[in-house]
């Protein structure tokens, strides 16, 4: 039903405007409150097998929404209705920001991918941390807080610009993400060097202890698919030498590599995500989980469309799993049928537990 929707109506709209819609619609329907108690019991079922332990964080399960859906935390509830057991915010900037001009979203239906180049538009981390601080949970979900550098804060003075976010949001943040990977901020991506990230994440890590000393908020950095092998390697042993909770594998990509959409749209410049991102995503994952074991918490995102998809991540290193892009074309029975999935699968597995089958694959083919 919805696929059909989707081609009747979603697809003939402009994507960024179709995004909104659909925003408003589970923002309304999570306002009521018998309907949204409906609606949860249908689509955000539990199993107890999936209930998962991560970041010192108790989950109904390893599935969550990427960032870059609810970049101003409003409709955090709404999300969770829908199934998702956390939810990421943002990327949310130290200033308010309109992003990118339009038109600055584009679908690639036939290869079930996005590309955009929208620039962290968002109300700034002091409007997103009012909303937070404000904030009465209907359902049980984690919110995850990733935050990005403002366009106009020179890259000399990122550091500051994070410390200044992190201020203001740690407090309500179950988990802290430093985005250094978006394609679409000039110089974003030169931070994951790591003479740049250490000094950054260092910051970072001392502003969340300085602000919330109640509880030690978890710190992640997330990083681009298209870095080379030894810069990955670099990370890893980055994030594993700073005791770095976690690493979340991956931002979008700039490749076009294989696309079966011809066009101009293929040459729009920004961050392609969906399923041509899955293969590289992947390897990334498996080597960043080669690199650390258990020592860190990996996070696979890119071109998960499935629960099989979100399986392999698993088996890969991926303690937590999430997706966006696959979310615009499967609809609202997205995450229901990854958590159906991913059940059967582990039901089905040698491994007692989803904690048994993290980078099982990898250990394997190194014992081998």
């Amino acid at each position: 039903m919805y696929k059909l929707f989707f081609h009747l109506v979603f697809k003939r709209m402009d994507p960024e405007k179709a995004h909104h819609l659909a925003f408003r619609w589970i923002r309304g329907v999570a306002r009521v409150p018998v309907l949204r108690t409906f609606v949860a019991a249908a689509l955000a079922p539990r199993y107890r097998e999936l209930r998962t332990e991560a970041l010192g964080l108790r989950m109904h399960g390893p599935f969550g929404l990427a960032a870059g859906f609810d970049k101003n935390a409003v409709a955090i509830d709404g999300m969770a209705m829908l199934g998702f057991d956390h939810i990421e915010i943002g990327t949310v900037t130290g200033e308010p920001q309109p992003g990118n001009p339009k038109k600055r979203l584009f679908r690639l239906v036939q290869d079930r991918a996005l590309i955009n180049r929208m620039g962290f538009n968002n109300e700034g981390s002091l409007a997103v941390a009012a909303r937070l601080a404000s904030r009465t949970p209907v359902f049980k979900a984690t919110v995850g807080v990733n935050i990005g550098k403002t366009k106009v804060v020179a890259e000399a003075d990122a550091a500051a610009d994070y410390v200044k976010s992190t201020e203001r949001l740690a407090a309500f943040a179950d988990y802290l993400v430093v985005n250094v990977s978006s394609p679409n901020t000039p110089g974003l991506r030169n931070l994951q060097a790591t003479e740049a990230l250490r000094p950054l994440l260092i910051a970072v890590r001392d502003a969340a202890d300085r602000t919330v000393r109640a509880r030690r908020v978890p710190l992640l950095v997330k990083i681009a698919p298209d870095l080379a092998d030894e810069d990955i390697d670099a990370v890893a042993d980055l994030a594993v030498e700073l005791g770095l909770d976690g690493i979340i594998a991956t931002n979008t990509t700039i490749s076009r590599d294989g696309l079966a959409t011809r066009g101009a749209i293929v040459d729009e410049t920004g961050g392609l995500s969906g399923a041509p991102l899955k293969k590289r995503s992947l390897e990334v994952l498996r080597r960043l989980y080669a690199r650390v074991g258990d020592r860190v918490t990996l996070v696979g995102v890119g071109g998960i469309e499935n629960a099989e998809d979100a399986w392999q991540r698993i088996l890969a290193g991926a303690t937590l799993v999430q997706g966006y892009s696959a979310f615009i074309y499967e609809g609202p029975f997205y995450a229901r049928a990854i958590h159906k999935g991913l059940a059967a699968r582990l039901n089905n597995s040698p491994y007692a537990t989803l904690a048994e089958a993290v980078g099982a694959d990898v250990k394997k083919a190194e014992s081998a």
